[in-house]
């Protein structure tokens, strides 16, 4: 560590940087302590700390649903300062869904009000013998009962503990029936229109018997020392956002504005990936959306306040209210289920929130469950009578419910489609679209290669926002030419590149979750993947002298640390590939050679050997070969 960053630590050790809170539910203990400066160093924080906390701590094969499992929430370096769109809270545990690094992030206001009570990072621990809520504020932490609130939606529960509360206002993250019954994909909400989505972390709460975190937002400023140097580095970062011509469209549609470019793209992961274009797409454009537009909203600090409230004007949700779904749910509860009622979408956005289903898994398993019943792999015998075909939002509806009460068809499907493929029998694990146990997002592979290798690659299963690798459409030539050493890198149909393009995706999108910004600004607007911009923003607010270099290298530690963690509990794994349905039928068909030469070249740009092991020599490098040898 250079002397300067040392003293930096040092002097800073207990205000700007936060304490972590370790909660026993078991005992129903709080300890809090001074978080540990050596790891901002190494790990900076959210989804960095997440990882090496884990890896350290969790025992090789622990039951992810059992009481030794450890969910961890950790604001990053910069949640809830000055920096914008710096409002993500980073949430880890083992995945009840795929046993690897249960990994995922969520928006709004509540990791900068945690961040503002003095925590930096929160570790629960055991389960409580009853139904309990975690209440944070400046006086401290209690564990309270919640038995008043078990068996509620995630909005009811939310809307119920406020009001016992009040006055006041708090920020809450809540499970809904979903995660009470276990189901694996059960998501973390907060608001109501927020959600840690991915890899059923909503279940793990639900296990420990934990309904809700309560934050009353306290009084600590993070680097508030620091605002006379900070101003013209937040005004610098801002500008280059606005700056970005994708700017007015996210600002007023959202991501929703985008599902128009992703069929003309071919990306459209239509009918369980069959095809790539969808021929109703002009019912689910989401831009159509603005005419019932009530208000933007968005998150903490952030320029861009791509959310927004709807009310209907006319159809079939006339005179209601609900929130605006994103790019992802937009795709995956339309197009991937054949779904071209508009309305309908929203509506069933909105009730995989409320239900705390996580909605890109959800809507991927009942895609898969439409796709045996079009094939005659599920007849109605096995349904209890429940036609579901392509389209049918009613009988969505009814699968989701039954998801979340852990009944019926919805009940197997809310294991995930692998598990489910596994109880069907016969060819259903043929169409099941998933990595590593994960469902998949909504582009499919075949129109972006290096979507695809992320897909294969990503430390926590089938995900494109674990990547994000969208250099690989959005870059000119001679710029992937010089990044990657090849112009191809960036031509999202020719393998050339992929890996080392990958692997600086991977890199980045670790860094900024770990630096706790929204990948909207950073990624989607900003584009530079260089993270120049971010590391001088960072240094700016905390007066660490950290640079791009330095970023990047703790990237390749926390990248080594999750695939580290992932063969600690599954030791045989060996899941980096995408599922054969992609290599045997659709409208673009990948093979088995270009995903192969494409993941040879990523585990050699990483520095792992052809399984995709580190090696020794990069662990050293990276100055984690101890904690490895101690695992």
């Amino acid at each position: 560590m250079p002397e300067e960053m040392e003293g930096i630590l040092d002097r800073n050790r207990k205000t700007p940087f936060g304490d972590l809170l370790e909660v026993d539910l078991a005992s129903a203990t709080c300890v809090r302590r001074p978080f540990p400066g050596d790891t901002i160093r190494r790990f900076l924080g959210g989804r960095g700390f997440n990882v090496g906390y884990l890896f350290e701590h969790l025992p090789a094969g622990v039951d992810p649903m059992g009481p030794e499992n450890l969910l961890v929430f950790s604001c990053g370096l910069l949640t809830g300062t000055r920096a914008p769109a710096a409002s993500r809270l980073h949430i880890n545990a083992r995945s009840p869904l795929t046993g690897l690094i249960g990994s995922s992030n969520v928006g709004g206001y509540a990791g900068a009000w945690l961040r503002s009570t003095g925590i930096l990072s929160l570790v629960i621990r055991g389960r409580a013998s009853k139904p309990v809520y975690l209440f944070l504020s400046d006086a401290g932490a209690e564990i309270r009962d919640a038995a008043a609130y078990w068996g509620l939606d995630a909005f009811d529960a939310q809307d119920r503990i406020a009001a016992d509360l009040s006055p006041g206002k708090f920020q809450i993250l809540s499970i809904g029936t979903a995660g009470e019954t276990g189901a694996r994909f059960a998501c973390i909400v907060t608001a109501r229109d927020h959600a840690a989505g991915r890899t059923g972390l909503g279940a793990v709460m639900g296990a420990k018997g934990l309904k809700a975190v309560v934050i009353q937002k306290g009084g600590v400023r993070p680097f508030e020392d620091r605002r006379p140097f900070i101003g013209s580095a937040v005004d610098d970062y801002v500008r280059k956002i606005k700056a970005s011509p994708e700017f007015d469209t996210f600002s007023r549609f959202g991501g929703a504005g985008y599902i128009k470019w992703a069929d003309d793209m071919g990306v459209m992961g239509t009918r369980n990936y069959r095809h790539q274009r969808f021929e109703m797409v002009d019912g689910v454009d989401g831009r159509k959306l603005i005419a019932d537009k009530l208000h933007s909203s968005g998150c903490y600090r952030c320029p861009v306040q791509c959310k927004a409230d709807l009310k209907f004007k006319e159809g079939s949700m006339k005179g209601k209210t609900a929130t605006r779904p994103e790019f992802e749910p937009m795709i995956n509860l339309g197009a991937k289920c054949g779904l071209s009622d508009l309305q309908a979408v929203v509506h069933l956005d909105n009730l995989c929130t409320r239900l705390g289903l996580d909605s890109t898994s959800a809507s991927t398993a009942i895609a898969f469950a439409m796709d045996l019943f079009d094939r005659g792999i599920l007849t109605t015998a096995d349904t209890n009578g429940l036609r579901i075909a392509w389209g049918d939002a009613a009988a969505m509806e009814t699968l989701l419910r039954q998801m979340a009460a852990g009944i019926g068809l919805g009940g197997i499907l809310a294991q995930g489609v692998r598990r489910a493929a596994a109880i069907f029998g016969g060819d259903a694990g043929k169409f099941a679209a998933h990595v590593k146990g994960l469902e998949l997002t909504a582009y499919h592979p075949a129109g972006m290669l290096g979507s695809a290798l992320g897909y294969a690659v990503s430390s926590r299963g089938g995900d494109y926002n674990n990547v994000y690798a969208s250099m690989e459409h959005r870059w000119p030539a001679e710029k992937g030419a010089e990044a990657f050493g090849s112009a191809e890198s960036v031509d999202r149909h020719r393998p050339a590149g992929k890996g080392h393009l990958v692997r600086r995706a991977v890199l980045v999108n670790i860094i900024v979750d770990s630096l706790g910004l929204c990948k909207v600004p950073t990624l989607s607007l900003l584009g530079t993947f260089d993270l120049e911009n971010e590391a001088l923003l960072a240094s700016a607010i905390t007066g660490l002298p950290l640079d791009a270099d330095e970023l990047f290298c703790i990237g390749d530690r926390v990248a080594a640390m999750e695939r580290l963690f992932n063969l600690k509990h599954v030791p045989d794994m060996d899941e980096d590939r995408l599922p054969d349905m992609f290599f045997t039928h659709g409208d673009t068909v990948l093979t088995p050679a270009i995903m192969a030469r494409m993941l040879s070249e990523f585990y050699a740009a990483m520095g792992w050997d052809k399984h995709g092991r580190p090696l020794k020599e990069t662990l050293s490098s990276l100055d984690i070969d101890t904690i490895a040898a101690e695992s």
